[in-house]
């Protein structure tokens, strides 16, 4: 017998240190689950509680602030609409952000301030937004990125501002 064919191998192992190896490896793929980032909560969740506390028609503006707090954004055409939005976000990679839920309450009063109803909204309320895919045009030229790098050569010189009358100091400018 060769003196190097006592070497490990892994067939001639015992089961139960095969399956303490298995049981190592499947408990450390369990822990990536560990670093997974956690959520983070954005702008201001309104909870079913706070708004129990709300009644349309008796309750007003300083009602509902002292209740849930300020509003997110008022709507942009309509100053007696109020939207509490709050979303649960995730880190994802390249550090751009994961949506996990978002929420959306709609709060509406009448002139006098009095609250008038309550509107939870969700992704079936959403409307599509058609992005247009024409391009602004600019004033002036096209220029090639050769024309862009040589451009300025020979545009600005160092002594172009200096007369032999100014010195070394330079000095005030002469007036025309």
């Amino acid at each position: 017998m060769v003196p190097h064919a006592r070497l490990f191998r892994p067939d001639r192992l015992p089961s139960a240190v095969r399956l303490l190896t298995v049981l190592a490896l499947a408990a450390g793929l369990g822990a990536c689950g560990v670093l997974e980032p956690s959520p983070h909560l954005r702008g201001n969740r309104i909870d079913a509680d706070q708004l129990k506390e709300l009644t349309p028609g008796t309750s007003t503006r300083a009602d509902v602030i002292a209740v849930v707090g300020s509003p997110t954004v008022r709507a942009a055409f309509d100053d007696n609409t109020w939207l509490y939005i709050s979303e649960t976000t995730r880190p994802r990679i390249g550090r751009t952000q994961s949506v996990d839920e978002q929420n959306v309450v709609a709060l509406t009063f009448d002139d006098r301030g009095v609250l008038t109803g309550i509107a939870n909204k969700s992704d079936a309320d959403s409307l599509p937004v058609d992005v247009v895919g024409r391009k602004t045009p600019s004033p002036g030229s096209e220029a090639s990125f050769l024309q862009q790098l040589l451009g300025n050569i020979g545009k600005f010189n160092a002594g172009a501002g200096s007369t032999p009358s100014s010195g070394p100091s330079g000095g005030a400018p002469k007036p025309y």
